[in-house]
């Protein structure tokens, strides 16, 4: 059993990446906060949290983190489920998740929407790149996340949600010029001279499309601007800054009224799987998100191939 003030302070370190922000959170002294954590610590055997200017969880420290989180979501299902068998008020309930930008700029809010109204369930975004939305779940900052791995962390589930699939596009003038050459085809000659747009420095999409087209050692030595927003991401490949990795849900979003974008390669598209990965022993609130966002996520992405988990 682990002590309720201990955990207090535990899960405010966690929240503040600090034992300064936690002794504020909780209006205690800043050695009070260190005591609790070391009669944590010495009371589970193990090392929970690493001491510093940003205080961060061991391994150890991560899982009890997420057992932590968990008790917080099923204690909160367990008074909404009192306040409304009483006549109360009902109560909303906060569940963080990790998602994916192109995720989230196409059917992921859409797709849970009617059940967060339905359910009152607010919802905190951690948004990052598909490859590493993983690692919130894993430090317990989230109840689940939509995740490209396969492999679900032990005590997790990860379920199949489909294929997101994307082109390489650009406007007329930089699919010209990227075509020139004796071929007409991308070549690596020519992705070296007309810069790619990539959403951030973890975004492995451009060379993923690159080593299907172009083979293996491609190398990533070409121009880039980096842009990390969606709708300026659109906008820039709209303007000639160069080319980038669309999903097919986006560019089937794009009025008529937009310059079009073609594709790079006639026919050719990197298709990216998903999967929902959440804790096996969830709160009801969690189970209900959870079961929103496959359902939503199976009526529009492509279904997976045979044989894929």
């Amino acid at each position: 059993m682990i002590d309720q003030r201990q955990a207090d302070a535990f899960l405010a370190i966690a929240q503040h990446r600090s034992f300064a922000g936690a002794a504020e959170q909780l209006c205690i002294s800043l050695a009070a906060v260190s005591l609790r954590i070391r009669a944590m610590e010495a009371a589970l055997g193990q090392r929970l949290v690493v001491r510093g200017k940003h205080a961060h969880m061991t391994p150890a420290g991560q899982v009890v983190l997420a057992h932590l989180k968990q008790v917080q979501l099923m204690q909160a299902d367990v008074l909404a489920q009192l306040a409304a068998g009483s006549g109360g008020a009902s109560q909303w309930r906060s569940l963080a998740v990790a998602v994916n930008a192109d995720s989230l700029a196409t059917w992921f809010l859409p797709g849970v929407q009617a059940a967060m109204q339905r359910h009152q369930l607010v919802l905190d975004i951690a948004m990052d790149d598909q490859d590493f939305t993983h690692a919130a779940l894993k430090s317990g900052d989230v109840s689940g996340c939509v995740s490209t791995l396969a492999e679900p962390l032990r005590g997790c589930v990860a379920q199949p949600l489909g294929m997101m699939r994307y082109h390489a596009v650009a406007n007329a003038q930089v699919v010209q010029a990227l075509r020139r050459g004796p071929s007409g085809r991308l070549t690596r000659q020519s992705v070296r001279q007309v810069p790619a747009i990539i959403f951030n420095r973890k975004d492995g999409l451009l060379e993923a499309f690159l080593r299907q087209q172009l083979g293996p050692g491609v190398g990533n030595d070409y121009p880039k601007h980096f842009i990390p927003s969606t709708e300026a991401y659109d906008a820039a490949i709209e303007q000639g800054w160069g080319w980038g990795m669309v999903s097919s849900l986006q560019l089937a979003k794009r009025s008529a009224e937009r310059p079009v974008l073609l594709d790079l390669v006639e026919h050719a598209v990197l298709d990216v799987p998903l999967y929902w990965h959440h804790w096996e022993r969830e709160a009801p609130a969690a189970k209900r998100l959870s079961t929103a966002v496959v359902e939503a996520a199976r009526q529009v992405l492509l279904p997976m191939p045979l044989g894929e988990k």
